[in-house]
Formats: structure tokens, sequence, C-alpha cells
């Protein structure tokens, strides 16, 4: 995955989780994801929480870095 590629899954604003990085088209933010991960849940748990993201959303969020 090219870092232009991810920036186009990324968005970044002010506006949206005060200027956390999150999942294009969600108020989802990369950290949030990270956190999830670390804790322990799976890509599944994550998806069945938060069916608006998918599992490439996930490996995004985690080859993303500012």
């Amino acid at each position: 995955m090219t870092e232009s590629s991810l920036l186009k899954r990324i968005t970044i604003s002010p506006e949206i989780c005060h200027g956390k990085p999150c999942i294009k088209g969600t108020r989802i933010a990369v950290v949030d994801i990270l956190g999830w991960l670390s804790a322990g849940m799976s890509y599944e748990e994550i998806i069945e929480d938060f069916p608006q993201l998918n599992k490439q959303q996930i490996l995004v969020a985690l080859a993303f870095r500012l």
C-alpha cells in the first residue's frame, strides 16, 4: 500500500473528531482502531461492533502514520 493510496482512505479535518485522522466517510479515528486492536479485539469483532468498517480499512489504520 503506497502512501498516496493511504491518504485517499484517511481524512483529517478539524471539524471531525477534533482533527484526529479518521477513516474516510466515517467518524472512526485511526487511534481508536489501534486501541481496539491493542486491547485484543479481532478484525471480526471490530467489524461486528462497527459495521461501517471493513478489514481493508482496519489494515489502512494499521499502516497509517503521520
